[in-house]
């Protein structure tokens, strides 16, 4: 172990050392087991007799914080708990706008959740591991070098995923039109560096996604929410003079209704006067159970106004932090010089791993088999939904992704919150309008079909009559 000691002066060393080694031990930098220095190695280091380092070394033993095992060295025999550090007074502050962003609410599910209806959140029992570790393991090996990667992203994933987004999506794109980030939302901090100033108006769905709206609010923008509809958002209440509008036209975030032909030809003929950048979250479109796909903005757009974006954290896992921008020409160059100023380039095995993963044919056998379970949960969930909650929840139709809506005449909240076990978020939480419509959202990507009828059960009988 490199342990850090830094001496002053040539008066009381050894108290110096056992002073700088027992405090690491009690604030949690050193934990039971640890194995110190050689005491030859730290006298060589800190230039100071081995004797020094000894005298040090037979006090920590004394005093229980550490042991001498013969042969073998001195290890830590005790410790003080978590690591911590000890608070200093400062007069930094943040900006005011990071006060308002609630904190990451953790990646598993709360304790005591028996009934997980969470947003976005995949089945991880349907990843194929095995043939994961196998591709990554090879590609560490092959990628393994003394450089960074292309800002832009692995050439070889972004060919495949234009082959992957032509096929699977009708996305109009070349191997050069791509760069890969980290996830969609990376994607639109990229869009924000090159394209919205501090004091831009900029306009989001209501309800609708709130880290999307979260994030242009940190950039200092002005959000404007544009109520929704049952085509989708309502072009014809766009400010004038918007930069930026960031919408989830396949599968709206949180509804679930996609956005109809003549809401995407009108949102595309108002970006086209006003000068403004489309941008579509393609979040969740590789599961769609029937009928018609509608075809992205990205490939019905003309004048060079949408940047698609989307991740594989729903179709994959959320842990792999592989996302995509497809932009217009103009953009790419500003937007891979934000990716480069940003984080440089994201993992290079792991793009390595996904491009082979593309081209072996396992992302879509893999996507083939999760659509399949994921639709036996939508239709038992809408099933369930419709037979037992007549009158309370109305479901709005929906065909694709992993989460359904159902709207409630009044808050269902309090309703939730009687049922020990459920994790079921509301209407409320992605919206800011406090007239816009109440109702819940099932996320069904982390609940066993066997597991949904009973919690609705539940749900069901926590209902006032």
């Amino acid at each position: 172990m490199d342990l850090h000691v830094t001496l002053e002066g040539r008066r009381d060393l050894p108290a110096q050392i056992y002073r700088q080694v027992s405090a690491a031990v009690l604030d949690g930098r050193l934990r039971a087991g640890d194995r110190l220095p050689p005491s030859r190695e730290l006298a060589r280091r800190l230039a100071v007799s081995r004797n020094t380092v000894a005298v040090a070394y037979d006090r920590l033993v004394a005093e229980g914080y550490a042991e001498s095992r013969v042969g073998s060295g001195t290890y830590v025999r005790a410790t003080g708990g978590p690591l911590r550090r000890t608070a200093s007074p400062s007069a930094l502050r943040p900006r005011a706008v990071w006060d308002s962003i609630e904190p990451w609410p953790g990646e598993a599910a709360p304790a005591g959740v028996r009934h997980d209806f969470r947003l976005g959140v995949p089945d991880a029992r349907l990843f194929p591991y095995e043939a994961w570790r196998r591709i990554v393991a090879g590609e560490l090996r092959r990628s393994a070098g003394p450089g960074y990667g292309n800002p832009a992203g692995h050439r070889g994933l972004r060919e495949a995923l234009a082959r992957h987004l032509g096929v699977s999506r009708g996305v109009r794109a070349g191997a050069g039109d791509l760069i890969v980030t980290t996830s969609a939302q990376q994607a639109l901090d990229l869009v924000c560096r090159v394209m919205v100033a501090p004091g831009d108006l900029v306009a989001v769905e209501d309800p609708g996604y709130p880290p999307a709206r979260l994030l242009l609010e940190s950039h200092g923008a002005s959000v404007a929410r544009v109520p929704v509809d049952a085509e989708g958002l309502r072009v014809d209440l766009l400010p004038e003079g918007a930069r930026l509008v960031y919408v989830t036209p396949s599968h709206q975030f949180p509804l679930g209704m996609p956005m109809s032909r003549a809401r995407r030809t009108a949102l595309l003929d108002w970006a086209a006067r006003n000068g403004a950048v489309v941008v579509e979250d393609d979040y969740d479109s590789e599961f769609r159970y029937g009928g018609r796909p509608l075809d992205p903005l990205q490939s019905i757009d003309r004048t060079g106004h949408v940047v698609y974006v989307g991740s594989f954290s729903k179709v994959m896992l959320p842990a792999l932090r592989v996302g995509l921008l497809l932009a217009p020409e103009p953009l790419r160059a500003a937007l891979t010089r934000a990716k480069y100023v940003t984080d440089w380039n994201t993992a290079p095995h792991t793009q390595a791993a996904l491009a082979r993963f593309i081209d072996d044919g396992l992302l879509a056998r893999h996507i083939r088999r999760a659509r399949a379970e994921y639709e036996t949960r939508h239709e038992v969930l809408t099933r369930v939904l419709r037979r037992d909650f007549t009158g309370l929840l109305d479901v709005v139709p929906s065909a694709t992704g992993l989460h359904v809506t159902a709207l409630a005449r009044h808050d269902p909240a309090p309703i939730v919150a009687r049922v020990p076990g459920l994790a079921l978020p509301t209407l409320a939480q992605a919206a800011q309008d406090p007239a816009a419509p109440s109702g819940l959202v099932f996320g069904y990507g982390a609940i066993a079909p066997t597991g949904i009828e009973p919690a609705l059960r539940l749900l069901r009988a926590a209902w006032p009559a």
